[in-house]
């Protein structure tokens, strides 16, 4: 979508003024409200606020640049995973993360029923690659929003923190991509690192929480 300077003016000052407000808040400036697809992103709404003067994960939806970068599937995708937005189950250790945030197209408008499937290493660095332990998917609600219950995944060699996800439009290209963590170590070493799908990231008392926008090319 092309926007003409004061439209895209006005559409950046949103996204400034967004940094103080309540995702919900974001979400009815930018689409239509509705109810939630699936009671598991029901309680999105209780997303930290995000930080001022942050970078945005990904790119200003409506600026004219490429949508979230795709990065490589890599060798421990399973298909067919269970739906679940809780990959926390008997017998998974590590520190719990909330990961949540809103599925966008690049007018900036919510992409409801989104399909989100993640998968990830435990807390030891090792993949599941027999059963669905750290898998799962779901689907945006009808605002575009996603909510994650998982833990921080640890590093192995050769790689530094992260997550795998695909997410795709109904009827549309499949996104994959990784998402890292701010301020790791191993970031740097890592051949793979983008910035720009580096999580925002807080810690919330024994848990952490972290935001993350998705940005498809419908």
């Amino acid at each position: 979508m092309t926007a003409g300077p004061d439209q895209r003016l006005s559409r950046r000052r949103l996204l400034q003024i967004s940094a103080a407000a309540s995702v919900p808040a974001l979400l009815a400036a930018c689409g239509e409200g509705g109810d939630a697809r699936t009671a598991a992103t029901d309680d999105t709404a209780a997303a930290p606020e995000r930080s001022a003067n942050r970078l945005e994960p990904t790119p200003v939806c409506d600026d004219g640049d490429d949508p979230t970068p795709e990065q490589t599937e890599g060798p421990f995708f399973t298909p067919d995973s269970p739906r679940r937005a809780s990959l926390l189950e008997a017998g998974v250790a590590g520190t719990v993360l909330i990961l949540s945030g809103r599925v966008l197209d690049t007018a900036c408008e919510p992409v409801p029923g989104a399909l989100l499937d993640f998968w990830q290493a435990n807390a030891d660095g090792e993949y599941d690659n027999e059963g669905f332990a750290m898998r799962g998917h779901q689907f945006a609600d009808s605002r575009g929003r996603y909510r994650l219950e998982t833990i921080v995944p640890a590093r192995y060699t050769g790689r530094t923190r992260h997550i795998h996800v695909k997410a795709q439009p109904e009827g549309g290209a499949t996104l994959t991509t990784q998402l890292y963590f701010p301020g790791e170590p191993g970031n740097a070493a890592d051949a793979l690192f983008d910035p720009r799908l580096v999580i925002d990231e807080r810690a919330a008392g024994p848990r952490r929480r972290a935001l993350f926008d998705f940005v498809l090319d419908t």
